[in-house]
């Protein structure tokens, strides 16, 4: 089975999410057990490329640049969401754009506003901050230093008596490390 050539019809027949899914599913099904008589490692890559790339489109998410073998996207975001930094647990709004990514130990990382941004990074640990090009001057610096005095999931009520619980400026006031 080669990718659907009909897209077109599809995305207006049926709307382009639902076009996606029909075409992420017949990928599936051609191509989704290698042991099968016949597969094609290079069809079956092609195939789920061309399904990822019509998904992406369909979500508004497709790769909008390449830089040093990475790919960035750009995810929509609907009026009233919060940047992606924010936890689904923390109430608190955004506080301005997207302006920094925080990494993890592992370099997972999320985009975010300089409010989330530091609370992320507050959470986390072996966790870096970095401002994305486009940032208002010093805003990983200010991302950076306010995290220092957030303890880790700000949102999450209860006594924090642990070094792990607090935040970096009171152990260092305590003479503890996390």
């Amino acid at each position: 089975m080669k990718p659907c050539s009909s897209i077109t019809a599809l995305a207006a027949s049926n709307g382009e999410l639902e076009a996606a899914i029909l075409v992420a599913q017949r990928m599936l099904a051609a191509y989704g057990d290698s042991s099968a008589v016949g597969f094609s490692y290079p069809q079956g890559y092609g195939a789920v490329t061309e399904a990822l790339r019509i998904l992406l489109h369909a979500l508004g998410a497709e790769p909008d640049s390449t830089s040093e073998g990475r790919r960035t996207v750009t995810v929509p975001q609907v009026p009233g969401d919060r940047c992606p930094a924010a936890h689904v647990e923390d109430p608190t709004g955004c506080n301005g754009p997207v302006a920094v990514t925080v990494l993890d130990a592992h370099n997972t990382g999320a985009k975010g506003c300089e409010h989330h941004g530091a609370r992320l990074l507050a959470s986390l640990d072996g966790g870096r901050v970095y401002a994305l090009p486009d940032a208002p001057d010093g805003a990983a610096i200010r991302v950076f230093k306010a995290a220092a005095s957030i303890r880790p999931f700000p949102w999450v009520d209860g006594p924090r008596t642990r070094p792990s619980q607090l935040s970096h400026d009171e152990n260092r006031l305590r003479g503890e490390d996390r």
